[in-house]
């Protein structure tokens, strides 16, 4: 009978409302006397663990009066999922006081909360444990040491680890390409991927977002396409990380062909993210007729899907659109994120909705609680710099809670050249100075302002001061003089 109900149990945990039956199931063998079962408990463990309900887990563990290393390992392992990552130490600490010996399961999970803590020294330690206590030909050990030093950018010990596997699998593999192309040696990493005797799509993919991320965009592509040439079918991950690169390249029959293999696997009915990948890539290469179309036909949207619309319609001087979309989307009960705000924001610069701009601006902080960042900023000065709103401008620099960057100032100094404002195109400069002091461009601009107003004793100023910073004007660069 009890076998019969272990099994019963058994099924439960694993079947697939477990999330909200949790609780039920714990009474259930509660009642039945098997609070004490390590191996009934193990695998609540494990469960919790999955669900990121380790608080729950530990107030069970702890009410354990003989718990076994199977019992040990779920815990330490449900703590290398879901932080505090470090009470994987605590149980295994706990685990050698109560004379219990650890084995390879409990080793694999130890070494991959090091990872997620990037914690180089304890991993030494750890590493030095599993050789003195035989465990280093095991596997899903080794790969747990690869990990560990690949996490904690300890690229020459990975390196040493991965040399001395005699079986590497895919995984392993791709944790080395990882590693290198993060730390931006990515000749390395592609060259680790050209020795890959056999690899999945995990594999294409980390190496096509590798380069794309280094701004290799045509080295991607011909990934991309050496992909499809041996015979791998794209997934999700693949078409998501592509398109932006062919946006970027203007590939549009690479594009257009991603389009038409979406539709017929199902993608733009199942993955929301190809869908905005798309409007993107649309936007992006100016066809907003196929990008509304993709976008109005997406059986589900999310916040990311309006965001990409909106920027596009931007992107493509649409701007009187794209407020009118983020009225809609507003309506429709999605909520705006702060790219939501940059996208409608350029739309009005664009479009020279400052009255509008002004008021979505304030509504950010008002209406939606979403606090300013340095692009909303952004957005602002350029609109209110393009329709000749100067001083007000440099009134919102000045009372940015957030330093300004260089390109904020050129906004405003170019604003101050079309309309005229010298008083502030000076301040723009000597600004814009400080902050790229070595910047000969800066200086000419400074002394052209000066001159323009007959300062000849200013003029002769900044001279001095690019003479005394060592700074040379660039052939071609006007200046008087």
């Amino acid at each position: 009978m009890s076998r019969e109900i272990e099994r019963k149990i058994l099924r439960l945990l694993h079947g697939g409302n477990t999330r909200t039956q949790l609780t039920q199931i714990h009474a259930h063998f509660l009642r039945h006397g098997l609070h004490q079962s390590n191996q009934i408990l193990a695998h609540f463990v494990s469960v919790c663990g999955a669900l990121h309900r380790m608080p729950y887990a530990t107030r069970i563990f702890t009410q354990t009066q003989n718990p076994n290393i199977l019992l040990f390992n779920s815990m330490i392992k449900g703590y290398s999922l879901c932080s505090p990552f470090d009470q994987s130490f605590h149980l295994f600490s706990l685990m050698k006081n109560r004379g219990i010996f650890p084995d390879e399961y409990t080793f694999a999970p130890l070494l991959k909360s090091i990872s997620n803590l990037s914690h180089y020294k304890l991993g030494q330690c750890v590493h030095a444990h599993i050789i003195r206590l035989g465990f280093a030909r095991h596997g899903s050990v080794r790969v747990g040491i690869v990990e560990l030093y690949v996490c904690c950018e300890r690229m020459e010990d990975a390196n040493k680890a991965f040399d001395e596997m005699r079986e590497r699998d895919v995984i392993v593999w791709n944790l080395m390409i990882r590693g290198f192309c993060k730390l931006g040696n990515l000749d390395k990493g592609l060259k680790l991927f050209r020795q890959m005797k056999e690899r999945s799509v995990v594999s294409w993919n980390l190496m096509i977002s590798c380069l794309a991320q280094s701004k290799k965009d045509e080295k991607a592509l011909d990934i991309f396409r050496e992909m499809l040439e041996q015979g791998f079918e794209p997934d999700e991950a693949s078409l998501v990380t592509v398109l932006p690169v062919c946006a970027r390249l203007g590939a549009l029959d690479v594009g257009e062909w991603i389009h038409s293999y979406a539709n017929a696997e199902g993608f733009l009915r199942d993955a929301i993210a190809v869908g905005n990948s798309l409007v993107d890539f649309y936007c992006k290469c100016g066809n907003l007729q196929v990008a509304w179309s993709i976008f109005n036909e997406m059986p589900r949207k999310n916040v990311v899907s309006w965001n990409a619309m909106i920027s596009g319609l931007a992107y493509n001087g649409k701007g009187e659109v794209g407020v009118d979309l983020f009225e809609e989307m507003v309506r429709e009960g999605m909520t705006p994120s702060d790219s939501t705000f940059v996208g409608v924001l350029a739309c009005c610069a664009h479009a020279g909705l400052v009255d509008r701009g002004r008021e979505l601006f304030a509504s950010m902080t008002v209406k939606f609680q979403l606090c300013p960042k340095l692009e909303h900023y952004g957005c602002v000065v350029d609109l209110l710099g393009r329709c000749g709103h100067v001083r007000e401008a440099h009134d919102l620099i000045r009372s940015m809670p957030m330093k300004p960057t260089a390109a904020l100032w050129g906004a405003l100094l170019s604003a101050c050249r079309t309309y005229g404002d010298r008083e502030i195109a000076e301040t723009a400069t000597k600004e814009l100075i400080n902050l790229e002091p070595g910047n000969s461009g800066n200086y000419v601009l400074l002394s052209n302002i000066y001159a323009e107003e007959g300062k000849w004793d200013e003029v002769e100023k900044v001279r001095v001061l690019m003479r005394g910073g060592g700074i040379k004007k660039v052939p071609g660069q006007s200046a008087t003089g």
